[in-house]
């Protein structure tokens, strides 16, 4: 997470939780995630199954480090933000942000692209929190409408 880290900024919430995922092979530093999310967060991964069904995967934030510490570990990767739409309503706000997943911050062809549907709450200290965030990937049929 970068010294300029700010919770009482949305942008900067999010910025931090990409930072906080992204990097070389090896481990992440999991306790950054209660400055970025409330503790009672949802972080749901989507897909679809090799029969064509919709599947999705619902994990607290001890279980989404656990779902993929050992990814991390072994692979270096780079969630890049290119795109990103906030509707903010008093102490409410989602945002649709358009990511690449990249091996390496600067490669030049992603190895995928999807949304974060991100929602947030601030709350009484003014600090911005997600709350839950659900993703999906492109796929045929299925691509990023880059006009966000």
């Amino acid at each position: 997470m970068t010294p300029s880290f700010d919770p009482g900024s949305l942008s900067s919430v999010i910025d931090a939780m990409y930072a906080m995922v992204s990097g070389p092979a090896g481990p992440r530093d999991w306790s950054l995630q209660e400055r970025v999310f409330h503790p009672d967060a949802r972080q749901i991964r989507t897909g679809v199954g090799a029969d064509g069904r919709a599947w999705l995967k619902i994990m607290s934030l001890d279980d989404y480090a656990a779902d993929t510490s050992a990814f991390f570990a072994a692979n270096d990767f780079f969630e890049v933000e290119v795109a990103r739409r906030v509707q903010q309503f008093g102490n409410i706000a989602h945002a649709w942000s358009v990511y690449e997943a990249r091996k390496a911050p600067d490669d030049a062809t992603p190895e995928r692209r999807g949304i974060n549907s991100i929602q947030l709450f601030r709350n009484d200290a003014g600090h911005w929190q997600i709350t839950s965030m659900i993703w999906d990937n492109e796929r045929p049929g299925v691509e990023v409408d880059w006009a966000l």
